[in-house]
């Protein structure tokens, strides 16, 4: 369910623009989680990563549990996305290999445009995890 809410907040801060122009209220709420936008993208692309790579790793899950692989790929695709987006600034002061530098710059200027489809995105997925885990969960 932590994974939910997580995925939620960065599709919240992803779609951001979005959010403020339909509710201008919002804004006051996003603005109190903004300053730790830079953080929170590059844990989330660190984490991103590490969750597409396992669920390539658990492509058997796929036969198994289409919903559920489907589902935790597309978590982790999102995280890595959103997360490069957002994060890029810090992610950066950890990388020194100019070359690195220079493909995360040119991936981020790919995903730029779709930051906001992205986002609510990953509010949607977020929901869907939470709710997954209160219908789905076996006491």
């Amino acid at each position: 369910m932590l994974d939910g809410i997580w995925l939620a907040l960065l599709g919240v801060l992803g779609a951001a623009n979005l959010i403020i122009a339909r509710k201008p209220d919002a804004s006051q709420a996003i603005a109190k989680i903004a300053p730790y936008q830079g953080w929170i993208g590059a844990v989330s692309a660190i984490w991103g990563l590490w969750v597409v790579v396992s669920s390539l790793l658990h492509l058997g899950v796929l036969a198994s549990s289409p919903i559920l692989w489907v589902t935790w790929f597309a978590v982790g695709v999102l995280q890595l996305c959103l997360g490069l987006l957002l994060g890029i600034g810090v992610l950066k002061t950890f990388v020194k290999q100019p070359t690195a530098v220079e493909r995360m710059d040119q991936m981020v200027t790919r995903l730029a445009p779709k930051q906001g489809v992205l986002g609510l995105a990953a509010i949607g997925l977020g929901v869907w995890m939470i709710v997954a885990r209160v219908l789905f969960t076996v006491a």
